[in-house]
């Protein structure tokens, strides 16, 4: 069997994966994740998650699996998830240490087997904008823009993922700043799924928007001192 053949198995068994677990976690959580308003329903929300023991932890990693590699979930909903089952400090842990174990093996695999491997989970056009930009191609200043992506909400974080196999930076640099950027982006997901779990609609969503609104305040102020205009450089290149 042909490795491209393989792959479009490894992605529909994913997908079937994602669709069981997401069906599998409804069913199990929504009963009585309408009653988080209530005192009983969050007690009884945390006695499910607490029973779900080791199951439940490697739902939300088949999940977050699927998430990064193929593209199909959305890594917020995810991150709020992960936080209303074990609050906002495991809930980062969690995410946090997942994401690096999954962005490490999708790094490696594609320093292994080169171009072609990304081009059957990516869009081939927008690989190529990136790889062929100057700015992703200079190795004094890959770090800090990579760090840049990263950090910034709403860029494509899993795209990046597969794209730094084949960009000049060192494995380990890669797996640091990968990790440890995305920390703006998922506490404030997990800090607003901690308070979804309590009940406190309002909360999660002050939550949310005041860390949105911090990270793009250091984004400007990154911006104000970039003479050479990286910042908007690679924003564009990622698009």
């Amino acid at each position: 069997m042909s490795r491209k053949n393989k792959i479009k198995i490894f992605k529909m068994f994913l997908t079937i994966i994602v669709l069981i677990l997401f069906l599998g976690i409804t069913i199990y959580l929504f009963p009585v994740m309408k009653e988080l308003s209530t005192v009983e329903g969050q007690i009884e929300f945390k006695n499910r998650v607490d029973n779900s023991g080791i199951i439940g932890l490697l739902s939300l990693f088949g999940l977050q699996v699927a998430q990064i590699f193929l593209f199909i979930v959305p890594g917020e909903p995810l991150e709020i998830l992960a936080g209303m089952c074990y609050g906002a400090l495991w809930g980062t842990i969690f995410i946090m240490i997942s994401a690096c174990i999954i962005s490490t093996v999708i790094f490696l695999l594609v320093r292994k087997f080169g171009k072609k491997f990304v081009y059957e989970f990516c869009d081939e056009k927008r690989v190529v904008k990136i790889e062929q930009s100057k700015i992703f191609r200079n190795p004094k200043k890959i770090e800090l823009i990579l760090l840049i992506s990263f950090f910034i909400p709403g860029t494509p974080k899993d795209l990046l993922v597969y794209v730094s196999g084949l960009l000049p930076i060192k494995t380990s640099r890669f797996i640091i700043i990968s990790t440890f950027a995305r920390f703006p982006s998922v506490i404030s997901s997990t800090l607003a799924g901690a308070s979804l779990a309590t009940g406190n609609w309002k909360m999660s969503v002050i939550l949310y928007a005041v860390i949105f609104v911090i990270a793009t305040i250091v984004v400007l102020i990154i911006n104000k001192f970039d003479k050479h205009k990286i910042t908007q450089e690679a924003i564009n290149s990622i698009k």
